[in-house]
């Protein structure tokens, strides 16, 4: 995730990020202007429409079409974002879980108790780092000792975390370490994990529709493309800076759309699972350790 100053606004003017969308529409900007360039000079040199009357008002309907354009992207955009916040809301969750459930078995096992708490430190920490590269796609890039490297090759690796860390508790219980309201007192820490992990995964793998994505992307192209017809006897060779402004501005909130709206990968925009395991990671340690 980028980290920046939102209040240091005017430095945004003049600062190009490598990830600026500007820098990933400049093909489709040449294009579009060129376009826009040749529409204008065959306006002007061959066909001479000055006095149709289907190209003098169509400004007025392309007015109405970018009014409809873009209340389409608002929603589109929206949508992206409520999923990058969602994802960002269950992230936070996971770390509170973790502290959590991290003071319980503090409380529930003596200073003497080395092995539990080394056990569920690293179980929880490791949960964090297998549910981000889950949701990468990415096998556990993480030191594993002899006692969790058993789940390294697991079809989900999470399940497998949170089924040992589960397990352990029951083994706790039944051998009297624990008792019943302890175990339910951590029980539900645990099953938070799973709730956590379904909410991700629900983000992750329902994109949005792909007829809706697709009517989209066509309708900007098609406006764009359409725009020069109707502006060319006004703007005459200033056209094509209109094309081109329209289009970056239109074509911007579809890929920033598309960036955040899958919030758990390596963009710049993502949220930041590699900062917030670290932290899981630091708080378990100071809490069991």
């Amino acid at each position: 995730m980028h980290i920046y100053q939102p209040k240091d606004w005017f430095t945004f003017i003049f600062k190009v990020h490598k990830s600026e969308t500007f820098q990933k529409l400049i093909p489709m900007m040449i294009f579009i202007g060129l376009y826009t360039g040749l529409v204008v000079y065959l306006e002007y040199e061959y066909l001479h429409w000055e006095q149709d009357p289907f190209i003098r008002n169509l400004t007025t309907v392309q007015t109405l079409l970018g009014f409809v354009l873009s209340l389409l992207l608002v929603f589109r955009t929206n949508t992206a974002y409520d999923r990058w916040w969602e994802g960002r809301k269950l992230w936070g969750s996971l770390v509170n879980n973790s502290r959590t459930l991290s003071l319980k078995l503090n409380a529930i096992f003596s200073e003497d108790d080395t092995e539990n708490r080394l056990y569920f430190q690293k179980g929880i920490s490791l949960y964090a780092h297998a549910l981000k590269q889950h949701l990468r796609s990415h096998d556990i890039e993480v030191e594993l000792d002899e006692e969790w490297g058993k789940v390294r090759g697991q079809h989900h690796i999470p399940n497998q975390i949170a089924k040992r860390m589960i397990q352990r508790v029951y083994d706790l219980e039944k051998t009297g370490r624990i008792n019943g309201s302890t175990l339910l007192s951590v029980q539900t820490e645990l099953n938070e994990f799973q709730n956590i992990c379904g909410g991700c995964e629900r983000i992750r793998n329902t994109p949005i529709p792909f007829s809706y994505n697709v009517f989209v992307k066509k309708f900007i192209f098609f406006y764009v493309m359409t725009l020069p017809f109707g502006y060319a006897l006004q703007l005459h060779w200033l056209c094509i800076g209109l094309s081109c402004i329209v289009f970056y501005a239109l074509a911007s909130l579809e890929v920033i759309a598309e960036e955040i709206e899958d919030p758990f990968g390596n963009d710049s925009n993502d949220i930041p699972t590699d900062m917030i395991c670290e932290t899981i990671e630091n708080n378990t340690k100071q809490i069991l350790l």
